[in-house]
C-alpha cells in the first residue's frame, strides 16, 4: 500500500518459554499488513492468536525481535524512548477494560489533563474548554470532568477513554477488545461512536476483536490470525463471503451459534 499510515513488514516477536529454558515463544510470526488513513482493519482471532501482541507491538509497547513498523514511511522499529515522543501523539489505545484503564484516584479531567500538558498541547487556563469539548464529541456533557471512575457506568467510562485518546489528535487508534466488556444495548452505541469519530476525523483505527459481528459491522478489511500468523487478510465482505482459508471458514461457521 503505497500511502498507508502504517506499515508492518514481516514483524516477528518473542518471548521467553518458561517450560524450556533458552526456548521462545513466537507470539507474532512474520506478520505484513499495511493500514490506509482513515481505514477500520479488523484484526480477529481466537484467544491467543497474537491479535493483541500484534496491536501493542505496532505501537512499540513490545520490543519487535524481527521486521519493520513503518509510520507514515518512518521506520520506527527500534527507536528508543526519546526518539518515539514525538510519534506517540500519532498512535494511541483504547483498551478493553474501561474501569482499569484509569487511575483510581484521578478524575476524568486529570486524566484528559495530563497527555495535553505533557505534550505542550494547551495551557492550564485552556483545559477545561478543551477538555469539555473532547466530552462533548464522545457524548458526554462538560460536568463529567470531575467525576472519578468509579462513578460512571462502563459505557461512560469507554467514552471517556476514547475522548482522552482523541485528545493527542492520533491518526490510528488501536482498539483491543474495546466493546467486549460493555452491555449489549451500550456496545451499539460505542460502536456507532467510533464509526462516527473514524468517517468526521478520517481516523484509522486496528480494531481486535474475536466478536465477526462486530468485525463485520465496524471494519472495512479483516486480518485473519492464528498462532501468530495472518492467515488471511482482505474487504470484509470478501473475508466473510469468500473465505481462503479452512481456519478462516472454520471461523464464520461459529457465527450461527453467536448472538446477532
Amino acid at each position: 500500500m503505497p500511502d498507508a499510515l502504517l506499515d508492518l513488514q514481516d514483524l516477528g516477536v518473542q518471548f521467553p518459554d518458561r517450560n524450556r529454558p533458552g526456548g521462545v515463544l513466537k507470539a507474532v510470526d512474520g506478520v505484513s499488513l499495511s493500514v490506509a488513513p482513515g481505514e477500520i482493519l479488523g484484526l480477529v482471532g481466537e484467544s491467543g492468536s497474537g491479535k493483541t501482541t500484534l496491536g501493542k507491538t505496532l505501537l512499540r509497547l513490545y520490543e519487535p525481535a524481527a521486521g519493520k513498523i513503518l509510520l507514515q514511511g518512518k521506520d520506527i522499529t527500534h527507536l528508543d524512548e526519546a526518539a518515539l515522543r514525538p510519534h506517540r501523539r500519532a498512535m494511541q489505545m483504547v483498551f478493553q477494560d474501561p474501569l482499569s484503564s484509569f487511575n483510581p484516584r484521578q478524575t476524568i479531567h486529570t486524566a484528559i489533563a495530563t497527555p495535553l500538558l505533557l505534550h505542550g498541547l494547551c495551557s492550564k487556563a485552556e483545559l477545561p474548554a478543551r477538555i469539555a469539548a473532547i466530552l462533548a464529541e464522545v457524548g458526554l456533557p462538560a460536568d463529567f470532568a470531575p467525576r472519578y471512575p468509579h462513578q460512571m457506568s462502563g459505557g461512560q467510562l469507554q467514552r471517556a477513554a476514547i475522548g482522552r485518546s482523541l485528545a493527542l489528535e492520533p491518526q490510528l487508534i488501536v482498539a483491543d477488545e474495546a466493546v467486549s466488556k460493555l452491555d449489549v444495548s451500550v456496545r451499539a452505541q460505542i460502536l456507532n461512536l467510533l464509526r462516527r469519530l473514524q468517517a468526521e476525523r478520517n481516523l484509522a483505527m486496528v480494531f481486535i476483536t474475536h466478536d465477526l459481528h462486530v468485525a463485520r459491522f465496524l471494519c472495512h478489511r479483516i486480518a485473519v490470525m492464528h498462532f501468530g500468523k495472518l492467515l488471511e487478510l482482505g474487504p470484509t465482505e470478501q473475508i466473510f463471503e469468500n473465505p481462503t482459508h479452512d481456519y478462516t471458514r472454520a471461523l464464520i461457521g461459529t457465527l450461527h451459534d453467536l448472538p446477532a
